[in-house]
């Protein structure tokens, strides 16, 4: 079933059950996808197009919520979490730290990488097999701890 397909079923479900959280997270979800329809790009909207467009939203809730806790306004705080939690819903399962660390020692061992100067090298092999599978700043850091 399509990013797409399973929105509107749980849309329908969330409006069933008056749950809020979902509603306005499931809404964001929807617009963005309408919003790449109708970018004319032309693309399509393939499954890693769906993980890129959930990631982005994903990491402006996050940015958000760290700015809320910043000036403490709980009370914004709090709807940007519900909106992770129900988004992340759609993404794949994320590795483990023990997962990754093996993972990119194996892409660091492929490439030769030795210093911090062949970062970009593992980085972008590491991006693009671990898409929707790690947060960006989270193989960064571990990229990073293991290079340095």
């Amino acid at each position: 079933m399509s990013l797409e397909a399973k929105i509107m079923t749980d849309l329908k479900e969330a409006m069933k059950a008056k749950d809020q959280a979902a509603l306005r997270s499931i809404r964001a979800v929807k617009a963005e996808i309408l919003k790449f329809k109708t970018s004319g790009t032309g693309a399509e909207l393939d499954e890693a197009a769906e993980i890129k467009l959930l990631q982005k939203l994903v990491k402006s809730r996050k940015d958000s919520l760290e700015i809320y806790e910043k000036q403490s306004r709980e009370d914004l705080a709090v709807k940007e979490r519900e909106e992770i939690t129900v988004i992340e819903k759609y993404l794949p399962a994320q590795m483990d730290e023990s997962e990754l660390k093996s993972f990119i020692q194996d892409i660091i061992t492929k490439t030769g990488a030795s210093s911090m100067k062949d970062m970009g090298k593992v980085m972008g092999m590491a991006s693009k097999e671990l898409a929707g599978k790690a947060d960006g700043k989270t193989i960064s850091a571990m990229v990073k701890n293991l290079l340095g």
